[in-house]
This record gives structure tokens, C-alpha cells and sequence, in this order.
């Protein structure tokens, strides 16, 4: 079975295990079998920082499968020491609000030598992946550069102004921990992006695909608004299910109710949903999973009510087994 997962940072990490899980197969690390997963992983976090590329969520899924993940913060690595950052804050070294860790340092290291040796960024994550054989295809949407930035208001405004200011995901998701209230997002350089061939040639041959519980805005949504995306999503003939990230009018992790505030958007399980509409209506989704108590219509769509807390691997596995039913490709 080949199956394919568009996901996002932390949540999309830990629900691939959960996928891995659901095939039989090794939730870390390699696994054999008759099963494909292709992860389709955003890019709009990406940032250069400190003259480094750093791409936070495809290294958070690479390590969260690979088996090197701090499993407290569920980002960056596992016995990590932060000796380089200290000496960078230590010189006035902007920014210092984004520490890289000594051994994560090291990923972007390699990664940013072989960016600059005019490798595209797919076939660099492939090259990182044979280090922690993650047992699943990790695919940038893009190998263009396609970045979220965050409209709000500037603070170094005159008091009473209206003036407003761009600036990065990052920092506004890290340095100002979201929250200045966001008025919009932008995905810089999407108009001039491409989705990656691979990609698109794996959602044309999925027998399944499968959109995790993250972040609808600025995870999933961002993968979407690369041209070429959208089209190969409606396209396909497989079954699109995704599973609702906001349980019981909260989001299950992160700050993804704000993100929604911001393009108009309710947080509840029936509102994500539509945002992502009905395939039956001209929007992306054939099944939609809603956590067990919340309620939700999707016009175009099939909705089901099951647990959708990723407590362990073996709840994650059941979650994306109900998922894969609901896709017609059920495994037992």
C-alpha cells in the first residue's frame, strides 16, 4: 500500500509514528514490508539563521522517526547541549532568540554546505535521512523557497498609528510567542514556487493520503498555496481523510486557534473541516475525523467521530488505521 501524509511540524511527526505503526511496520526507524509512506512535509517555517539553513519541520520529522528527538519538547535533539548558542549570545550574535543546539547544529551545517553546492533541498533531506533511516520518504512540498510571514501591528510605531509590519514565522511564533495578533499571513515565494515533482507523483499514485492534525493555516495551508499542489490534491482518484488538530474547541498543541482567528476561521473541529471543504463540493476532503464528543456537517465529505488523542504510538496507530478505513484502504 502506498500512502501519502501532509504534515507539519511536532503533531505531524508524531502522527507519522502512529501511520508507521498502523502498516506494521517499526514506529522509529527503518522498517521491511509491502507498505510505501511518503511524508509531504511543509517548508513555510523554514528560516536562515546565523548564515544556516534551518528547516524545523522536516528535522522534526526526520529525528522523531529516526529516534533522535528530545521526547519532552518534541523538537530538536535528544541530549542536546547549547554550548555554541551561549557564545553566540555572549557576542550580541543576532538573533538570540532562536538557540540552535550544538548537535542539531550540525544538520544545518551539512545542509546549508550542500545548499550552496547547488543541491535542491529534496535531494538534501534524502542525503540527512540516510544518517536516521526514518523508515519513510520525507518530501519538502517544494525545493523552492517558500517562507510565512506574519502581518502585525509595528511596534516601533508612533502610539495611535495603524502602521503595520511583516516579519517571519519564527519570530513571531518564537521570539513574541504569538502574541501580537496576526492580521494575515503571506507565503513569501510561493507565487514564484513550484510542487515538487516527486510529490505530485506520489499523491497521483497513493492509494491513500492522509492529512495530519496540524496546524491548518500554517502548515497545511501553506503546503497548499504551492502552485501545483492544490491541483494534484483535487486531482487525485485515492480517498483524502484528514484528522481534526482542534479536540473539544481547543487545538491539541501550539497556537493554532490563533492562526485560525486570523483568516476568519472558528476553532472547532466543523469549522476546520469546512475551511478545508467537502471534495464532493469542490473542496480537498473525503473523510474527516472529528475527536470523539465534537460534532461536525461537511457537505462533500464523510465525517466520523473517534479518539484523536496521540497519547502513545498505539492510540496514533488507531487513529491512522480509522483513517485509512475511512480512505477505503483499511489494513485490519
Amino acid at each position: 500500500m502506498k500512502v501519502v501524509v501532509l504534515v507539519g511540524g511536532v503533531g505531524g511527526a508524531r502522527f507519522l509514528l502512529g501511520v508507521k505503526a498502523a502498516l506494521g511496520l517499526p514506529a522509529v526507524g527503518p522498517g521491511t514490508g509491502d507498505h510505501e509512506i511518503t511524508a509531504v512535509v511543509n517548508v513555510g517555517d523554514d528560516i536562515w539563521l546565523h548564515g544556516l539553513r534551518v528547516c524545523p519541520d522536516l528535522d522534526t520529522c526526520m529525528y522523531t522517526l529516526g529516534g533522535g528527538i528530545d521526547p519532552d519538547r518534541g523538537w530538536g535533539r535528544a541530549g542536546e547541549t547549547w554550548a555554541v548558542r551561549d557564545e553566540l549570545e555572549a557576542y550580541g550574535a543576532d538573533p538570540t532568540w532562536f538557540g540552535l543546539g550544538d548537535r542539531d547544529l550540525a544538520t544545518h551545517l551539512v545542509r546549508t554546505r550542500m545548499l550552496r553546492a547547488g543541491y535542491p533541498l529534496s535531494q538534501v533531506t534524502e542525503a540527512l535521512c540516510h544518517r536516521w533511516q526514518p523508515g519513510v520518504r520525507l518530501l519538502p512540498v517544494t525545493d523552492d523557497r517558500v517562507e510565512t510571514h506574519v502581518v502585525i501591528d509595528d511596534p516601533d510605531a508612533e502610539p495611535g498609528s495603524s502602521a503595520r509590519k511583516a516579519i517571519h514565522f519564527q519570530e513571531w511564533w518564537v521570539r513574541h510567542q504569538a502574541k501580537p495578533t496576526p492580521h494575515r499571513f503571506a507565503s513569501v515565494g510561493a507565487d514564484e514556487a513550484g510542487v515538487l515533482p516527486e510529490v505530485r507523483d506520489a499523491i497521483e499514485g497513493a492509494d491513500a493520503i492522509l492529512v495530519a492534525p496540524s496546524n491548518p493555516v500554517v502548515s497545511i495551508g501553506t503546503m497548499i498555496t504551492v502552485p501545483g499542489m492544490a491541483q494534484a490534491l483535487v486531482g487525485t482518484k485515492s480517498k483524502i481523510v484528514g484528522l481534526s488538530p482542534i479536540v473539544g474547541g481547543q487545538p491539541l498543541r501550539g497556537m493554532a486557534d490563533v492562526c485560525l482567528s486570523a483568516i476568519g476561521v472558528e476553532t472547532t473541529a466543523e469549522a476546520v473541516g469546512r475551511h478545508y471543504g467537502g471534495r464532493g463540493e469542490g473542496g480537498l476532503l473525503d473523510g474527516w475525523l472529528v475527536h470523539t464528543g465534537d460534532t461536525a456537517e461537511l457537505p462533500g465529505a464523510e465525517v466520523r467521530s473517534v479518539p484523536l488523542l496521540m497519547t502513545d504510538v498505539d492510540a496514533t496507530a488507531e487513529m491512522a488505521r480509522q483513517a485509512l478505513e475511512l480512505a477505503g484502504a483499511g489494513v485490519g
